[in-house]
């Protein structure tokens, strides 16, 4: 793919898609799809440049970039209106990050259709609409997918990548390439509401309003639970490693006690009754949601608890360890 990276969108995730570009020494077009008046348009454009420069100085003061390459990323960003079509000529990767307005979304994917080369991929970065509602409105949709960034855009390294039932492999592995190459981690699903992290985070935001709500705590020591305990846990294990680690077992029966205290809600999905009738409880069965056949577990748990300690040591979190003896 050419090195030109378009962004769709002049909007605060347009400008944190195309920082992440720029920090990777790729060139930049933010194409600015709003109506603007010359004045405006000069205006706006000096204005996402000077917040370029801030980003940029924030970056260089955690020595992150040096103060001498500042001014030469400036200048990897083109800011340019909708009709300097020119400027997309031979680009091969697009990402819209236009409004979550159907009608604005349509219009700017009808104009990518229209501006790239029919081999050029377009990638929608859309935290609402599913690829499938939105591949009827890119000619050659086997070339679109949907790239779901998280923000801060330049900093986290996720995305949420999916695919629509038209999409071709080789597009979705030119895009993990790209994204690869500057430092971020793709990941594939299928299009489902909500994707990957926002469903789970609907889930974990409500409860915590929830327990809030009930009194079962204050706000500020969930979030302390959270940010010690839960977040901290699972930067280390996912969420389906965990199961495996502790035993599917052991949710079944954690879900069946809160279901019988508190509601349905908490009721274990089909998998996880599935998984313990056909013995793949994890680690204790040698398989659950993954396959540890061959796998020496001593040093699989150690290696996990090397990233812990890591972790505990960079939070100042260690256990506090007496001199005594």
């Amino acid at each position: 793919m050419q090195d030109n990276i378009i962004v769709l969108g002049a909007g605060r995730m347009g400008e944190g898609i195309a920082l992440s570009f720029i920090l990777a020494g790729k060139e930049v077009v933010l194409i600015d799809f709003k109506s603007r008046s010359p004045e405006e348009r000069q205006h706006y454009y000096e204005q996402a440049r000077s917040r370029l420069v801030t980003e940029l100085k924030y970056l260089q003061e955690k020595r992150l970039i040096q103060e001498e390459q500042i001014a030469s990323m400036v200048k990897q960003l083109r800011i340019v209106d909708d009709q300097q079509v020119q400027m997309v000529a031979g680009s091969r990767l697009v990402f819209e990050a236009l409004p979550e307005v159907s009608e604005i979304k349509q219009q700017g994917l009808a104009w990518a259709s229209r501006h790239l080369d029919k081999e050029a991929v377009i990638a929608s970065t859309t935290s609402t609409f599913l690829v499938t509602e939105l591949a009827c409105m890119v000619s050659h949709p086997a070339r679109f997918m949907n790239a779901h960034w998280l923000n801060p855009a330049h900093l986290m390294p996720l995305v949420e990548v999916s695919r629509g039932k038209d999409t071709e492999q080789r597009y979705v592995d030119a895009l993990f390439t790209v994204l690869k190459g500057v430092g971020k981690v793709p990941v594939l699903c299928e299009a489902a509401p909500g994707y990957i992290i926002p469903r789970l985070q609907v889930l974990l935001m409500n409860e915590a309003a929830r327990m809030v709500e009930e009194g079962v705590a204050s706000a500020e020591d969930i979030d302390v639970a959270i940010r010690v305990g839960l977040g901290l846990r699972y930067s280390v294990l996912g969420v389906l490693e965990f199961i495996d680690w502790g035993g599917g077992d052991t949710l079944f029966y954690a879900s069946n006690y809160l279901c019988d205290k508190l509601d349905n809600r908490f009721k274990s999905p089909e998998v996880i009754t599935r998984n313990m009738q056909e013995k793949r409880r994890g680690f204790q069965d040698g398989v659950g949601f993954f396959d540890y056949s061959g796998v020496d577990l001593s040093n699989y748990r150690r290696q996990r608890s090397d990233a812990f300690l890591k972790r505990l040591e960079l939070l100042d979190l260690m256990p506090t360890v007496t001199t005594r003896y």
